[in-house]
């Protein structure tokens, strides 16, 4: 074997570094009271690093075909490593205040799932797709029992173990499958295998069918999304929006390219299954989130009817589809984690509840806090002129260029959940500014790390939609 093709997986080599270097330093800081402060911004510097490397680093391939680094999967690498960046910087408070001591297991968590979705984004076979799949899924499934000593944690991370591994045993059924069916497990050989024949056997759908079901518990998908809800609440904080949008966004990007390339031939197939699993995933979860009294829930709720717009861009595998898949995650994970890192900060200054209630009034006491959360639950329901809405414009316009009849009534029922997604947002700017309190949560300063959190967040809400040019960098960079 040629080690020499390791050098073609840059991002990842680097990566592996960065766990190393931070290795180390959690062992030299093991007694220092500062070590979560240090570790903190140690793995946020190496990000950044990370980041600019991966603006330079072009389209590359290795292991005959079995890693393919596209152009577009290098530059979901960089989207997914920022938001990975922000979530090490807003989760240094929690980290000082609750769990100082298991801030270097934490930051080793954090990136070696990020290594384990830049594996699944460049992929080139079924077999190291799902290496990379839990590879990323292991860790975080560490960071959701990150609070173990709390009851909730344990029960999120025990429902979230559990789905994994039914998910993974799914999602191996499938690849079976597909293995049986064509005899191999490369994507463009499976799709050649597949591309002469008029008719599919039970074995190829029923391989689409299951592999497809086991992504779909990823992505938290109507009817595979029942483990959301409990995990979400149930996991720190700063991990809750970390697996809400970083993770989301990989399996995401990888359902699309999968599909494509390998089960090209069958779309007439698996479009009508993505009508429905997008309707339903759309519809029923924001039917749920209307009756949330938990902030994490409700957002949980918010997060599953945001992977069904997400999955709009999925339908017919077009170059406009990537572009729109790779913004509306870009935008996604500016306003998602600007919810979070309020979340967080509220959460810390107000006993550790995350009930709505607890919101009641806080324009009076908090208003730049107000104002900022307002922004990003408005980018969320796609409001203008926040990026939100050029966000969810542009999956419709993915969707419905196909141009058949189920398409369009597909993006307009997602436009009529959009009214309604906008009701159940709202209902958390109306505690803010109008519903009254006769205990409001005190004024409270907040610290360096939530202040540049929420500075980067409010920045990519107002600019991402107005600065045309992220859009065009993305729409060069998505051929796949």
């Amino acid at each position: 074997m040629n080690y020499g093709q390791f050098l073609n997986m840059i991002p990842e080599a680097l990566l592996v570094l960065a766990l190393i270097i931070v290795f180390f330093a959690d062992f030299c800081l093991h007694k220092s009271e500062r070590k979560a402060g240090v570790l903190g911004k140690l793995t946020a510097a190496l990000l950044l690093c990370q980041t600019i490397m991966l603006t330079t680093v072009g389209p590359a391939e290795a292991f005959g075909g079995m890693y393919v680094a596209s152009q577009a999967a290098q530059v979901m690498k960089l989207i997914l490593t920022f938001g990975t960046f922000i979530v090490v910087v807003m989760a240094e408070p929690w980290l000082e205040r609750e769990a100082s001591k298991y801030a270097g297991e934490f930051h080793l968590l954090v990136l070696s799932t990020l290594l384990g979705m830049y594996i699944m984004m460049s992929s080139g076979s079924f077999l190291l797709f799902f290496l990379g799949l839990e590879t990323a899924s292991v860790p975080m499934a560490c960071l959701v029992a990150f609070d173990k000593w709390k009851k909730k944690s344990a029960e999120a991370a025990a429902k979230y173990i559990l789905v994994a591994t039914f998910s993974s045993g799914v999602m191996l059924y499938g690849i079976s499958f597909v293995y049986a069916a064509t005899g191999t497990l490369y994507f463009n050989d499976v799709a050649e295998a597949l591309a002469n024949r008029y008719m599919f056997s039970p074995l190829q759908l029923m391989g689409l069918v299951f592999f497809f079901s086991g992504l779909a518990f990823k992505l938290s998908l109507v009817p595979f999304h029942f483990w959301t809800a409990d995990t979400y609440e149930g996991a720190p904080t700063p991990i809750t929006g970390y697996l809400s949008v970083c993770s989301k966004g990989a399996a995401a990007f990888a359902a699309l390219v999968i599909l494509a390339k390998a089960f090209g031939p069958m779309i007439d197939y698996w479009e009508y299954m993505l009508y429905v699993v997008i309707v339903l995933s759309i519809t029923i979860a924001n039917l749920f989130a209307i009756r949330q009294s938990e902030l994490k829930r409700f957002m949980a709720f918010s997060s599953i009817s945001q992977a069904g717009y997400i999955m709009l861009a999925v339908i017919g595998g077009s170059q406009m589809g990537m572009t729109s898949l790779m913004y509306y995650i870009l935008v996604y994970i500016v306003a998602n984690m600007a919810v979070f890192t309020v979340i967080s900060t509220v959460e810390q200054n107000n006993g550790g509840t995350t009930q709505m209630s607890a919101y009641d009034g806080l324009y009076q006491t908090n208003p730049k806090l107000s104002f900022l959360m307002t922004l990003a639950l408005f980018s969320l329901a796609g409001i203008p002129p926040f990026a939100g809405m050029f966000s969810k414009f542009f999956v419709f316009m993915a969707a419905a260029e196909q141009g058949s009849f189920w398409a369009y009534f597909v993006v307009f029922v997602a436009l009529v959940n959009t009214v309604v997604s906008l009701y159940y947002y709202l209902l958390i700017v109306k505690a803010m500014y109008i519903k009254p309190s006769d205990n409001p949560l005190p004024t409270f300063k907040t610290d360096v790390n939530t202040r540049v959190a929420l500075a980067l967040c409010t920045a990519g809400i107002a600019l991402f939609g107005i600065c045309s040019c992220i859009y065009d960098y993305l729409f060069a960079a998505s051929a796949f």
